[in-house]
Formats: structure tokens, C-alpha cells, sequence
């Protein structure tokens, strides 16, 4: 009964320290959000081209995703599988800092190809590489799947609170520093240093205990599995697609713009920040919510909340209740998604075990990595187009009425109707985690009364 229940029990230290990378990375997606407004508004750059830009780097993020993931299903050290990869924390932090400082004395065509540059090295490398190797890590770290749903479910708790805390004080921040080139770098750089350290801490304290029984295996995985992945897990693709316009609605960015024109304040982000806290408590709900309503509704369900949120906001205007109303709404609504996503990588993992092909954690993981890339991307560039064609321009003193318009659309119309489109496709989400479990479950114990009946045996 002890090691049932020890299999069950994560601990709070340990949840803290594994936790800590993903709070380092989540924080660095959230400062990635705000690198439109510095090319549009500090930078002076066209934000069609920055968006083109943006969108551009994905072709090579595409290449660099499928390598990562095939590299770390393929990597066997003495450190692990998916632990050594955590390096590339340091290289993320750094190009994220120089990625917002970029020289003042680059003609426009340089400065576009610094943004390129940086861009490219900070997400198709560094944070591809740290997003193929989570579950990977995670399933070698964690013994049971209810642990893994702990850490996942309760781990996200801290990596909310850290972005509550970041959108709380970082437009305040911005407010004040980030009104020159070398502002921003300060502010950047400011953040930059604890966030590598934080970082670095789960790579130095979290050890790969389990190894998974595929990874006994003498096959090895080869290109054509990786192929194969997108004929026979359905599930998956449709997965990866709502991964791609959540991302994309996240990616638009838009909500510093809408503070800075329609609202007229900036700095009060960090007010509607505040609320966003209400949301935090779910994380100790999600793994009861999951056994009862399995996954599939749950998210649709929240989801369909989100577009009540959206189409809130269009009617707000510059009213800051109303405002924070619509924030607080679409932010706790996104938390399940966001919460057990990795538990959604896990599930098809399993699913792919259970037809007797290669689980390819790493690969899952860097395919679904390079769909929030991508969505990212084209929300960015989206959002250049959309600013363009309604006459927005980051140097003038004011804006037109059709610049304002095309802002409230953005920032409401737009990601309802996206999320709309995500409701759809999440409908053909035919992955039961729970029947997969309870398969998985079965066929383990089978096993092990197989090898007990062998070893009686040879007694």
C-alpha cells in the first residue's frame, strides 16, 4: 500500500524544481509577444514586413523541428534522454535579449535581417529543441501517469502564477524603460539573467529515473516512422492543428495595441493582469475534471466559453470593466488547454504504443511545438496585415478611425471566429485517454504476470 501510494505522490519541492524550466520558457513566449510593437513603434519597421518576416522563419523552423525530434527519440547519454537538451535554455535567453537589441545605426534592410536572424535562432533552435524534449523528460522522470498528470496539471499553477506576475508588472515596466531601443535591451536584459537561472535549475536537479519500455527496444526509429505518424494518429493532427490557432490567437499581440489607442494606457495591462489570478485555482480541479469528463469535453467546453470572452471585448471599447471582464474570461477559459496540453502529447504517445508503432514522445512533442511556432507566427504576421490594411502607423501621433476599428476587430472578432474554427476541428479528436490507460494498464499487467509465471518456471 506504501509504494501505491508513493507512486501516486509527487511533492511539492520536487514539482517546484521540475517546474522551473517551463516557467522559464513560458516567460519567454509571453516577452515575445511584445516584439511586434518594438519593431512597429521603436524600430520604426513596416508591420506587414515584420510579420512576412516572422512567417518566413518558419520554413526553416519546419526543418529544424522534425531533426529535433527525430534526434531525441534517437539520443541514449548518460544523462538521459531528454534532460541533456535543457542547454538550450542558455541560448534562448540570450537571443531573446538580443533579438530586442537591435543596433540603432542598421539601415531598415539590416535591421530585418537582425529580427531574422535572432528569431530564427530563438525559436527554430533553442525553444525547439526545449519543446521536443518535455515529455520526453517528463515520462522518464515521473514514474506513474498519475504523477504525470499532477505535475502537469499542478505544475501549471506556478507556471500561470509566474505569467500573472509578468503581465502584471512587465507593461508597467515597459511603461517607464522600454521608450527608446536602449530601454528596451535594459528591460530585456533586466529579465533575461533570472530567467536563465531559474531555467537551468531542473536540468540540474531532476534526474531520468524510468525508462520506458520502448526505449528497450533494439529497433530504432527511422524517417518513415516519423512519416507514419501523420497517416495512422488522426487524433494527433487534429491536435496539432487547434495547437496551431490557439497559438495564432495568442501570437496577435494585439492587446498591447489595444491598450495603447483604444484604451489609452498601456501600463494598465498589469491592472486586468490582476483578475487573470482567479484562473490560478483550477490547477487543483483539472485532474478530477479529466476523470469525469475525459479531456475532449472539457476543452470544447472551454473553448466555446472563450468566444463569449472575445465577443465580449467588441463591445467594450475603452471601458476597463468591461475590459477586464473579457480578459478574465478568455484567460481562465484557455487554462485547461493550456494546463494538460502535454498530457494530450502523452495520450497519443500511447495511442501510438497501442498500434504497434514507436511512441515517439519527442517527435509529438516537436511537431506540436512547431505548430505553436508556426501560429505564433501567423498570428504576428496576421496582425501586420491587419494594421496595414486599416492605415495603422506606429510613428504617428494618432491613429485614424478605420486603424481603431481594425484594432477592436483584432482583438475580439478575429480570435472568436478562430476559436470557432478550433471547436470544429477538436470535434475529430477521436483519442480516448482513458480507454488508453486503462489498455495500456492491462497489457502492462499482462506482462508482468507473464514474466512472474516464467521466473516460477525456472524455479
Amino acid at each position: 500500500m506504501k509504494k501505491k501510494n508513493a507512486d501516486k505522490k509527487v511533492g511539492l519541492g520536487r514539482l517546484l524544481l521540475w517546474q522551473s524550466s517551463s516557467v522559464s520558457v513560458a516567460i519567454s513566449v509571453l516577452v515575445i509577444g511584445f516584439v511586434t510593437i518594438y519593431c512597429t513603434d521603436t524600430l520604426g519597421l513596416e508591420p506587414a514586413i515584420v510579420g512576412a518576416i516572422f512567417v518566413l522563419s518558419k520554413i526553416v523552423d519546419a526543418v529544424t523541428d522534425v531533426i529535433a525530434g527525430f534526434i531525441i527519440d534517437r539520443t541514449n547519454t548518460r544523462w538521459g534522454k531528454g534532460r541533456p537538451y535543457e542547454i538550450f535554455m542558455l541560448f534562448l535567453w540570450l537571443s531573446t535579449w538580443l533579438l530586442f537589441s537591435c543596433p540603432t545605426g542598421f539601415s531598415n534592410v539590416a535591421k530585418y535581417i537582425w529580427l531574422f536572424t535572432m528569431y530564427i535562432f530563438m525559436n527554430a533552435v533553442c525553444t525547439t529543441f526545449l519543446n521536443a524534449n518535455n515529455v520526453v523528460y517528463m515520462v522518464r522522470a515521473f514514474k506513474t501517469r498519475e504523477q504525470q498528470t499532477k505535475v502537469v496539471a499542478f505544475g501549471s499553477f506556478f507556471t500561470m502564477g509566474a505569467g500573472f506576475i509578468f503581465n502584471m508588472f512587465f507593461p508597467m515596466a515597459m511603461a517607464k524603460m522600454a521608450t527608446s531601443p536602449a530601454g528596451w535591451s535594459r528591460l530585456i536584459g533586466m529579465l533575461a539573467i533570472p530567467m536563465t537561472v531559474i531555467g537551468m535549475i531542473r536540468i540540474l536537479t531532476i534526474k531520468e529515473k524510468y525508462n520506458n519500455e520502448a526505449d528497450n527496444k533494439e529497433e530504432k526509429l527511422n524517417l518513415k516512422d516519423v512519416a507514419t505518424l501523420f497517416k495512422t494518429n488522426q487524433g494527433f493532427v487534429n491536435l496539432s492543428i487547434v495547437r496551431l490557432l490557439q497559438s495564432l490567437v495568442a501570437g496577435l499581440g494585439v492587446g498591447v495595441y489595444y491598450f495603447t489607442w483604444i484604451v489609452g494606457n498601456v501600463g494598465l495591462m498589469g491592472v486586468t493582469a490582476v483578475f487573470t489570478i482567479l484562473g490560478l485555482p483550477l490547477a487543483f480541479f483539472m485532474p478530477m475534471m479529466r476523470r469525469k469528463l475525459g479531456m475532449k469535453k472539457m476543452i470544447m467546453g472551454s473553448f466555446a466559453i472563450s468566444i463569449i470572452g472575445y465577443m465580449v471585448m467588441f463591445f467594450a471599447k475603452s471601458n476597463l470593466p468591461l475590459v477586464i471582464l473579457s480578459g478574465l474570461i478568455t484567460n481562465v477559459a484557455i487554462v485547461p488547454f493550456t494546463m494538460l496540453f502535454n498530457m494530450f502529447i502523452v495520450d497519443c504517445a500511447d495511442y501510438n504504443e497501442s498500434i504497434g508503432r514507436p511512441r515517439m514522445e519527442g517527435t509529438l512533442g516537436s511537431v506540436t511545438g512547431f505548430a505553436s511556432k508556426v501560429g505564433s507566427a501567423l498570428g504576428g504576421f496576421l496582425i501586420g496585415i491587419l494594421l496595414s490594411i486599416g492605415g495603422y502607423s506606429g510613428t504617428a501621433a494618432a491613429q485614424t478611425g478605420t486603424a481603431f476599428m481594425t484594432i477592436r476587430l483584432s482583438a475580439s472578432v478575429v480570435p472568436a471566429l478562430i476559436f470557432v474554427i478550433m471547436i470544429l476541428i477538436f470535434r475529430k479528436y477521436n483519442i480516448d485517454e482513458r480507454k488508453q490507460t486503462a489498455d495500456l494498464e492491462k497489457a502492462n499487467a499482462s506482462k508482468t504476470n507473464e514474466t512472474d509465471e516464467k521466473t516460477s518456471e525456472e524455479k
